[in-house]
């Protein structure tokens, strides 16, 4: 018979978290806060074990932020947890140890007889066998290995380990000595410290490591503004420019947004350009559709020249982080039939049996402005470096943000490839996916890389289905990998309630998704200036798309909803609980309206927010909390303040009454005061 393990390795490591896939994808945290590594560990039996996770960043470097080792506690029913904070972005992996601490195991059972009333005089072999164990951990001090403890060992920060060792035989003595043996030195802390320093790991059991990947803040908190530069000019009768963008700066940063999303900024083609509302036959004035990218005067790497200059849009850059934001820029992956890597490279795209070219189609749509390319060209390696080229000559260029169209339509291995290629240089690059599809595709590509992700959110309308699905995206497990970033509205997406539901409805989107998720966008000044009219009826396509022709926006309109936007980003600035942590559904008795809290990591923050679902009617109802996780008490009034108004309200206990009409403000945002604490008695 031949047995292929040690069978005598009896711990059992399971469960581990974060882990994506049994580790073969990395999870995501962000950088500068505690990744909080939990494990199951256990072993056949009654002993004692001891847990222990080491952590380092992929890329190697010295110091606290490249490494270490942090004991695990244990946290009942074989469940242990250990914590450890990446300062920077980057790539990293822990690894978890577990082995059967057999001094540990000793002592217990010594205690127990000691309590029992059995002598200490009847105990002469249970010390010996006590001393043994601490004589074979003062021999491990004295023949350590030059590279320091052997893996999983406690670190005690001791300066030497030969005066360690000579601590340990005189311990050794004390339990052995005859007839004087001392039992009470077994449980001595210093003795306890120094059996955890050089602990007995041969038969340890450890884990593979375990990928996490580390982004910058912005990743895991971000307020996105979509616009057209084309449409930016003051003088609707000229092409807007990128100081035109620049000169809409500090309206963007006054609603409080930190990312600017510009679709694509490149040369348009005029082979089968498309016209106002998707008209196939378009007219000499018509500018074409952004995402028909490549002309004469370039492809992905130049700028449409009536937006200026690559100079004019390094000069954007550099002005939008003075404003505390960040350019985002598309990244589309497909050409007009003019782009020059048509003639340069037709190998990269697929041809069809009459010869010609294969345009993008969406069925029924028809897309003949544009060419995907064939990822299963023979010259898939060449072309997956152009692109590649691509991303780094913007990056070079100040762009550090890329809202991708369309990735679901590409290959998963390139993404693979691409964002690990991007990231080994420039780790704080983030990665926006734009794939409206199926759900396994959309977790595929979060799991490849992508930082964040667009979602469903526009389509969840009802209480049920906003609850149920919030729930799933903002939950482990997939809240481990899959970052949602919520969008009422797109360029292509004119969400049916925002067509029928009036102001009220274009508020209740906005507290909802801006409220709900940690980062979210709108598609502007679309949306602060309500937008609503379709093409067609049944139809999410905006009549007028800026798609497809140049818009004038009028700012200053009386109804524009930016101050009620820059309320909103205020309160979300301002409140760590809507920062980050995930919403919790609370009672209330209404379908029409739904409300949730979000507590901040330390506790000390605490938010509520109630939305009334129906832009037409008032809707009223009891709201019921569950007061511990909030921190409130059961038995003393608390006060709420609506962020968005400046009202105050005085509440009592769990359930208090709660009445919202569309009419004067459809949503709550309220940040729970703590209840006033009575005059201390002389």
């Amino acid at each position: 018979m031949s047995i292929d393990q040690d069978g005598r390795r009896r711990v059992v490591i399971e469960g581990l978290s974060p882990a994506v896939d049994c580790g073969q994808f990395p999870a995501k945290r962000i950088a500068g806060k505690p990744v909080v590594v939990t494990a199951d560990v256990f072993a056949d039996g009654h002993d004692e074990l001891v847990a222990d996770m080491a952590w380092r960043r992929e890329d190697g470097g010295t110091g606290a932020r490249a490494g270490g080792e942090v004991v695990m506690e244990a946290l009942g029913n074989d469940r242990w947890a250990a914590t450890f904070l990446p300062e920077a972005p980057g790539r990293y992996q822990y690894r978890i140890t577990g082995w059967i601490d057999r001094f540990a195991t000793w002592r217990r059972g010594f205690r127990k007889k000691l309590d029992a009333g059995i002598s200490p005089a009847d105990l002469s072999v249970e010390l010996l066998i006590g001393a043994d164990l601490v004589d074979a951990a003062a021999k491990r001090a004295v023949n350590l290995p030059a590279g320091g403890p052997p893996r999983g060992a406690r670190k005690t920060g001791r300066a030497g380990r030969v005066p360690e060792a000579e601590q340990l035989r005189a311990y050794v003595e004390r339990l052995s000595e005859e007839p004087d043996a001392d039992p009470e030195a077994a449980f001595e802390d210093d003795l306890a410290a120094l059996m955890a320093a050089y602990p007995d790991t041969e038969l340890a059991v450890s884990t593979a490591p375990y990928p996490v990947v580390v982004d910058r803040p912005r990743a895991g908190f971000s307020a996105w503004y979509e616009l057209f530069p084309r449409s930016t000019s003051a003088d609707p009768r000229r092409h807007g420019t990128f100081a035109d963008v620049e000169a809409r700066l500090p309206y963007v940063a006054g609603m409080g947004f930190d990312v600017l999303y510009l679709p694509p900024i490149h040369p348009i083609g005029t082979t089968h350009r498309k016209g106002v509302n998707n008209n196939p036959q378009a007219r000499p004035s018509d500018p074409g559709s952004p995402w028909a990218i490549g002309g004469k005067k370039g492809g992905h790497t130049a700028v449409h020249p009536d937006l200026g200059t690559l100079a004019d849009f390094d000069h954007l850059v550099a002005a939008t982080e003075r404003f505390g934001m960040e350019i985002a820029l598309d990244f589309a992956i497909q050409c007009s039939p003019d782009h020059p890597w048509v003639k340069e490279h037709p190998e990269w795209f697929r041809r069809r049996p009459d010869g010609t070219l294969q345009y993008a189609e969406n069925p029924p749509k028809k897309y003949e402005d544009i060419y995907p390319v064939d990822f299963e060209s023979e010259s898939w390696e060449e072309l997956w470096e152009a692109l590649a080229e691509v991303v780094e000559f913007w990056i070079g260029h100040g762009v550090k943000i890329f809202r991708v169209d369309n990735p679901h339509t590409k290959a998963f291995a390139f993404w693979d490839w691409l964002i690990s290629r991007v990231h080994a240089d420039h780790p704080d690059v983030l990665f926006l996916a734009e794939a409206f599809t199926r759900p396994r595709v959309m977790q595929r590509l979060a799991k490849l890389g992508f930082t964040q992700s667009y979602t469903y959110f526009t389509w969840r309308t009802t209480k049920a289905e906003l609850t149920e699905y919030a729930t799933e995206v903002f939950s482990p497990p997939l809240s481990d990998y899959f970052r949602a970033n919520f969008w009422p509205n797109t360029p292509d997406i004119l969400a049916v309630q925002l067509q029928s539901g009036g102001r009220a409805g274009f508020i209740a989107r906005l507290v909802l998704a801006a409220c709900l998720s940690p980062s979210f966008g709108i598609y502007g000044p679309a949306f602060e200036l309500g937008e609503r009219t379709p093409i067609a009826p049944g139809s999410e396509e905006y009549a007028h798309s800026e798609k497809y022709e140049i818009r004038t926006w009028d700012l200053a309109r009386m109804d524009s909803l930016s101050e009620l936007v820059a309320q909103v980003n205020r309160a979300r600035r301002q409140h760590p609980a809507l920062q980050g942590p995930p919403p919790v559904f609370e009672t209330i008795d209404n379908d029409q309206l739904i409300a949730w809290s979000k507590v901040s990591e330390d506790g000390t923050d605490v938010v509520i927010v109630v939305v009334n679902l129906d832009p037409v009617y008032a809707q009223s109802g009891w709201l019921t909390l569950d007061l511990e996780p909030l921190g409130l008490p059961v038995d003393a009034p608390y006060v709420v303040e609506d962020l968005l108004t400046g009202s105050r309200f005085p509440w009592s206990g769990p359930t208090n009454f709660i009445r919202l009409d569309p009419i004067a403000l459809p949503a709550h945002i309220l940040a729970v005061r703590p209840p006033a604490r009575p005059a201390d008695e002389p």
